[in-house]
């Protein structure tokens, strides 16, 4: 099931971009905004050297910037309104003016390249979808979630965006992670594994169940693009036995929580038994170095954030309680995204094998 197609060889002709993509940045969005979205702006720009516009209102803006003695270093976008932590999928059509949705109109604009923020989830994938729209054959748009599983992550995808989800979804869902994964990471020919309650084939509902077959015949036809190695179980995710784990949004939702959650509670037990005695301390000296490696590893905001992928334009959603350092890495995962194309492999994958085939397959599932 290996091999590589022409919808993943890379465009070698497709000319380089003569200025580094424009990040638009929700200013307005996360638990710690405006201030951290604004430090962290700062930080993408002085020390990655990322292009960024802030976009919010222009008054608090300005004056946080002013602090940072960054007024002329980061232009800003001004939007009076904003959405509210709490807002879900409805706040597309009730906030049609918030920072978000101006960052969309910029993209659609063509005055940025993609957009980032930390504001929440499910307003920001409603707004981005309806604003920037599915790619041409993009059945829904899919988050994609790296989890910390060694130097090359394993891309986790759908994380939340769509809880009910169809078996040729998911089959739409590994080509989205797969183009995020040799975009993002460089892994030339990701393998995948569909996440359900048994490694054995013909185990899971009946979505799992059909989707397995889907994605077997994925596999199995001329273009060998997905290399679909089967199902995987819950205590596979974080053992690296395939690059790009499927699910629906809300088993992958559930999965994604479940592991951030165990990694919050290792850390607080390991600072636990560190501080327990002179000797602990002593021994948590000894190993200040590789603590720390393991904390950063483990630290939701080291990859940036979730990729939104489907839509014309690159979305990057960062975590909501995100400061400064995981502002910037989420513009520079949207400034890679958006420089790697993800958007065009992602067009060479569909329409490589448009969805009509994935249907007629769907229709023999009652036979």
């Amino acid at each position: 099931m290996s091999g590589t197609s022409d919808a993943d060889t890379p465009d070698t002709t497709a000319p380089t971009p003569a200025v580094p993509p424009m990040i638009a940045v929700d200013a307005m969005g996360g638990d710690h905004a405006p201030e951290e979205i604004v430090r962290g702006a700062v930080l993408a720009v002085r020390e990655l050297g990322l292009r960024v516009v802030l976009v919010g209102r222009r008054s608090q803006i300005a004056e946080l910037l002013a602090r940072e003695d960054a007024l002329k270093e980061v232009p800003v976008v001004h939007s009076e309104d904003s959405l509210a932590m709490h807002e879900g999928a409805l706040a597309s059509w009730r906030r049609p003016r918030s920072s978000a949705a101006v960052a969309c109109r910029l993209i659609r604009r063509g005055d940025a390249d993609a957009l980032v923020s930390a504001g929440s989830t499910g307003g920001i994938v409603a707004t981005s979808t309806v604003r920037l729209r599915t790619q041409p054959g993009v059945l829904r748009p899919a988050l994609a979630v790296p989890l910390p599983t060694g130097e090359t992550p394993t891309i986790l995808v759908d994380a939340g965006a769509n809880a009910d989800a169809k078996p040729e979804m998911l089959v739409q869902f590994a080509h989205l992670g797969c183009a995020y994964a040799q975009t993002a990471f460089g892994v030339e020919q990701p393998r995948v594994g569909l996440l359900t309650i048994g490694s054995e084939p013909g185990k899971g509902n009946k979505l799992t169940r059909r989707a397995a077959e889907l994605l077997t015949a994925a596999s199995d036809d001329d273009s060998r693009s997905l290399d679909f190695l089967g199902n995987v179980e819950g205590h596979d995710l974080m053992s690296r036995v395939v690059d790009v784990v499927v699910a629906d949004g809300h088993t992958g939702n559930v999965a994604l929580k479940t592991v951030e959650g165990t990694a919050a509670f290792t850390m607080a037990a390991l600072r636990e038994a560190f501080t327990s005695s002179w000797s602990a301390k002593a021994g948590a000296l000894l190993q200040r170095r590789a603590l720390g490696e393991l904390r950063a590893r483990l630290d939701s905001e080291t990859y940036g954030g979730a990729a939104l992928l489907g839509l014309n334009g690159t979305v990057v959603i960062a975590h909501g309680a995100s400061r400064a350092r995981g502002v910037a890495r989420a513009c520079q995962l949207a400034h890679d995204l958006a420089t790697g194309r993800v958007g065009e492999r992602i067009r060479r994958r569909v329409q490589h094998r448009p969805p009509s085939w994935l249907h007629r397959l769907a229709q023999t599932e009652e036979r």
